[in-house]
């Protein structure tokens, strides 16, 4: 789906909690893919992993998106003490509408955060944070 990529120095932020709901995401993430729930017996779409469907309790299955989406809201972190955040200001965090219709919060890289407005065609990335483990993020689509 997208390229993946190793952080330029060792990945110092906290990292997510692998455990039986959730392991599938963050290693579909690691090898460059992005992934979100569809329950087969009401049809919604999810994320965050979970067990159960949030709509019908059904058994959510896992749905491969095509990794484009809109900015739906976001804010520029410009303060912030705590290493190794810091080291990254000014950066923004936003909501991204997938295509596939769920929300995901992230990152928007690659771009003058002041450069991100609501409606932003975006399209997702990731680095690698472990061998299990990526963590999209999100810059200008490119087309």
């Amino acid at each position: 789906m997208s390229d993946v990529t190793s952080p330029a120095e060792e990945w110092t932020k906290p990292l997510p909690t692998l455990d039986d709901v959730n392991r599938e995401y963050w290693q579909a993430a690691a090898d460059g893919r992005l992934l979100i729930q569809a329950c087969p017996a009401c049809g919604h779409r999810q994320f965050y992993p979970r067990a159960l469907c949030t709509h019908c309790g059904g058994q959510p299955e896992w749905l491969e998106c095509t990794g484009r989406g809109t900015v739906h809201t976001r804010t520029i972190i410009r303060q912030m003490g705590m290493r190794p955040f810091r080291n990254e200001l000014p950066y923004v965090v936003a909501m991204i509408e997938l295509e596939e219709g769920p929300l995901v919060m992230s990152n928007v890289t690659d771009c003058d955060p002041d450069a991100v407005p609501i409606g932003l065609p975006v399209e997702v990335h990731f680095v690698r944070a472990a061998d299990d483990v990526g963590i999209p993020m999100w810059r200008p689509a490119s087309s």
